[in-house]
C-alpha cells in the first residue's frame, strides 16, 4: 500500500475541511484506535500531534509513515485504511476539484492586483 499523502492529512487535521471533512478525519481516528495495546506503533501519537499542529509536514509525514508500517503488519487494517483514503480522496476532490480553478471577488473597492490560479509554485511579483 502506498503512503497517504501529508498533505491530504494536513487538509483534513486542519480542521477547515467543513463538516464532511471533519468526519473523515473522526473515522481514521476511529480506525487508529482499533488496536490492542502493545502490537506495534499504532498511531496515536502522531495522529494527536497533527491534531494539534495541522499545518506541520514533518507530523503529517510522520503519520503517513506510522500508518503505511502499521498497514504492513496488518492486513486487516490496510483494508480498512485503503478505504478510509478512497474516502479521504474524494472528499478532497470533491472540496477541491479535479483541476479547477473557483475564485470569486468580491466586497467593494479594489485594493490591488490580483491572481487567480489553482496552484502555484514559486514566488509571484508584481510591479518592479
Amino acid at each position: 500500500m502506498d503512503q497517504i499523502a501529508p498533505e491530504l492529512l494536513m487538509a483534513l487535521a486542519g480542521g477547515t475541511a467543513g463538516a464532511a471533512g471533519q468526519q473523515v478525519w473522526a473515522s481514521l481516528r476511529d480506525l487508529v484506535r482499533r488496536r490492542p495495546a502493545g502490537q506495534g506503533p499504532s498511531g496515536e501519537d502522531e495522529l494527536a500531534g497533527l491534531d494539534t499542529a495541522a499545518d506541520d509536514a514533518e507530523r503529517a509525514r510522520e503519520l503517513a509513515g506510522v500508518l503505511a508500517e502499521r498497514a504492513r503488519q496488518d492486513p486487516a487494517f490496510a483494508q480498512a485504511l485503503e478505504s478510509w483514503r478512497r474516502r479521504a480522496e474524494e472528499w478532497h476532490d470533491a472540496r477541491t476539484g479535479a483541476g479547477d480553478v473557483r475564485n470569486e471577488i468580491s466586497g467593494g473597492t479594489f485594493q490591488g492586483p490580483v491572481v487567480m490560479a489553482r496552484d502555484i509554485n514559486g514566488p509571484l511579483t508584481f510591479g518592479g
